[in-house]
């Protein structure tokens, strides 16, 4: 009965293992395989050329560049997509009437296409006809240059940040709704409310939700890509480059795909790293309680 039981239990997994190896193991393999060549041009000939991709890394000045940015990216992400979050969470949680309208409002761009919202906010910043300058014109004063050298990172921060605060908007008050409510009764009859009831038990009863949306956003902060490529397309200057549209152009634009899988095995270390640490830090915390 129980070798049945396995029987059936493959044959259903069997279709999900298939595809999940056709889409994502076997081009991941493909792509360890071409950043040890010198693949380009998009040649069915190629030669291996050892670790020298890899040595080119540490020698571009762009890859330092795109990192800083990348690092710039998920602090930002981290910071403001989960605090503000949160902050957002609690406060709605507190409300009587509104409830519902307020979880719309603030998840409501997570349901529009990233494309959707770099073109919306590319077509705000530009000189000429942007939205910005309109306004600003309106009172009398010079039109900006908005998207400059120096700018550039942070206002592709802008929307990538408003996307993804909904979304974890909408989880953290899921997660302060399942909070047992004598709990916060006992913490009252004790003296506990307002800012402390959120310090003291609203924050340390859902920390396993707010440490797993760490690990969410992190993992995909080194995935942002739509946004920053149709308002800057990593310009100018590579001022507003990313690993990730760093390696779309190299694999893509300049047609080098045996540097440009070495930049995608990169990022795959950053997140691999980076999601080891977070789950150690989250079995270290767990262990406090």
């Amino acid at each position: 009965m129980v070798l049945k039981s396995k029987k059936y239990i493959f044959i259903f997994l069997f279709p999900a293992i298939l595809l999940i190896t056709i889409f994502l193991y076997y081009p991941l393999g493909k792509t360890v395989q071409y950043s040890f060549t010198d693949y380009s041009e998009w040649s069915p000939v190629f030669n291996y050329i050892g670790w020298e991709n890899f040595h080119r890394l540490f020698t571009d000045s762009i890859i330092g560049k795109s990192l800083i940015n990348t690092l710039i990216l998920l602090v930002g992400c981290v910071v403001v997509e989960v605090g503000v979050a949160l902050i957002l969470a609690v406060l709605v949680d507190s409300i009587k009437r509104g409830f519902r309208f307020f979880r719309m409002v603030f998840f409501f761009p997570v349901v529009i296409s990233g494309s959707a919202i770099g073109l919306m906010f590319y077509l705000a910043f530009q000189y000429d006809y942007g939205l910005m300058n309109n306004i600003i014109a309106v009172f009398g004063m010079e039109k900006i240059n908005w998207i400059t050298e120096n700018s550039a990172m942070y206002l592709v921060l802008i929307p990538v940040l408003w996307q993804y605060v909904g979304f974890y908007f909408v989880i953290f008050l899921t997660a302060i709704a399942n909070v047992p409510a004598d709990i916060y009764e006992s913490a009252e009859l004790d003296g506990i409310t307002g800012f402390k009831k959120t310090i003291y038990i609203t924050i340390p009863m859902i920390q396993e939700v707010i440490v797993t949306s760490l690990g969410l956003v992190i993992a995909g902060s080194l995935k942002v890509f739509d946004i920053v490529f149709v308002m800057t397309n990593g310009g100018p200057l590579d001022a507003s480059q990313l690993l990730s549209t760093y390696q779309y152009q190299q694999a893509f634009v300049y047609n080098n795909q045996g540097y440009g899988s070495a930049i995608s095995v990169l990022i795959i270390t950053l997140g691999l790293i980076i999601y080891i640490v977070t789950n150690k830090l989250a079995q270290q915390k767990e262990g406090l309680y």
